[in-house]
C-alpha cells in the first residue's frame, strides 16, 4: 500500500506542477484514486499490475450496486485511466488497463435556471445602503452578468477588472485565461462595491488583501462563502426554488441563447473547451420555438 500511495503523490504533483489543476480537481482525482485503492485491498490485490478488465468489471459492479450515479462512475474510471496513463509514461506500468473500458453513458440532465421574474426578486433584496449589502448586489451582478464560475469570481483582483472596456480577466480551469464582457448594471455594482464598500470591509483587515471580494472580516472571500450568500438571499426574495452558484451561470446561457446569441460565443464566454458542454442549454431554446411555435402558428393550435 506505501507503493502504491507513492505513485498517487507523483501523480498529483504532476497534475499541480505540469497541468497546473485547480486544488479541487486534484482532490476529486486523489479522492477517486484512493477509493480504488481501497478496493484493491479488499480484493487482496496487491499490485496494479493485477489489474485486468475483469477486475475493473467487479469494481464497476460494486459501484452499481452502491447505486453511485453513473456521472460519478464516469469521472472515477476517468481518474483511474488517467493515473495508469501517468504510470505507463513513468514506465512503472507496462500497460493501463482502463484504457478500453467503456464509460457508463451519462444521463442527460437539464440544467437549472432562473427565470427573469425570479432574478428580479433576487436582484432587490441587497440593502445597498450597507457595505455587505453593496458586496452582495457585486457578486450577484457579476455571476449572472459574465456567466463565471463562482471559483473563477473568488480568485478576481481589483486589476482583473477593465472599466474602460467593460471586460474582467477571467482565469479558468487550468489557469486558461479569457475577457470576458459585463454590462452597465454589473459595472455600477463593481464601482459602488469598490468606492464604498470594500474600503469599509478592508479596515477590519490588517494584512493586504488582493483578492476583489472580501468577507465581513476583510479576509478574502471563498466559494463557500459566496454559496452562503446566495442562499441568504434566496430566502430574503421568498423564493421557494433551491440555488447553487452554477444557476446563475445556467441562466446566463440560457438567456443569452434564448435571445439569439450564437453557441459559439457563449462557448467563449463560458470559457468551455468543447462545444458539447455548450449543448445542454440548447434544450430551453427548442423548448421556446416550440412555445412561439404553438402559439403563432395558424395550423398549430387545436
Amino acid at each position: 500500500m506505501a507503493e502504491l500511495t507513492r505513485f498517487k503523490q507523483l501523480f498529483l504533483e504532476y497534475l499541480q506542477i505540469e497541468k497546473n489543476a485547480s486544488p479541487l480537481t486534484v482532490r476529486h482525482y486523489g479522492d477517486d484514486i484512493t477509493a480504488f485503492f481501497v478496493f484493491m485491498e479488499s480484493e487482496s490485490i496487491k499490485s496494479l499490475e493485477e489489474v485486468d478488465y475483469s477486475v475493473i468489471r467487479v469494481y464497476l459492479t460494486k459501484l452499481f450496486e452502491e447505486n453511485m450515479a453513473r456521472k460519478s462512475m464516469a469521472r472515477k474510471i476517468s481518474s483511474l485511466r488517467s493515473f495508469c496513463r501517468f504510470l505507463e509514461r513513468e514506465e512503472i506500468m507496462k500497460h493501463n488497463p482502463f484504457i478500453n473500458v467503456r464509460l457508463p453513458k451519462s444521463e442527460q440532465r437539464i440544467p437549472e435556471f432562473f427565470y427573469e421574474e425570479e432574478l428580479n426578486q433576487l436582484f432587490s433584496v441587497s440593502d445597498c445602503s450597507t457595505p455587505l449589502g453593496q458586496r452582495n448586489q457585486a457578486i450577484l451582478e457579476l455571476l449572472y452578468g459574465t456567466g463565471i464560475r463562482v471559483s473563477e469570481c473568488v480568485q478576481l483582483e481589483e486589476s482583473h477588472i477593465d472599466f474602460s472596456l467593460s471586460t474582467l480577466l477571467v482565469y479558468g480551469k487550468g489557469r486558461k485565461e479569457r475577457y470576458v464582457p459585463f454590462g452597465q448594471f454589473a459595472e455600477r455594482a463593481l464601482r459602488n462595491y469598490l468606492d464604498h464598500a470594500r474600503p469599509q470591509l478592508l479596515k477590519k483587515q490588517s494584512q493586504p488583501v488582493q483578492k476583489l471580494f472580501v468577507n465581513a472580516k476583510g479576509g478574502p472571500l471563498t466559494a463557500r462563502g459566496v454559496r452562503l450568500i446566495l442562499d441568504k438571499m434566496v430566502k430574503k426574495a421568498a423564493l421557494t426554488v433551491e440555488i447553487h452558484p452554477h444557476k446563475l451561470r445556467h441562466s446566463f446561457a440560457t438567456h443569452l441563447l434564448n435571445a439569439g446569441a450564437d453557441l459559439r460565443s457563449v462557448q467563449e464566454l463560458l470559457g468551455h473547451e468543447h462545444l458539447s458542454s455548450t449543448q445542454i442549454y440548447t434544450h430551453v431554446t427548442k423548448d421556446r420555438l416550440r412555445q412561439v411555435y404553438m402559439n403563432s402558428h395558424p395550423r398549430a393550435n387545436k
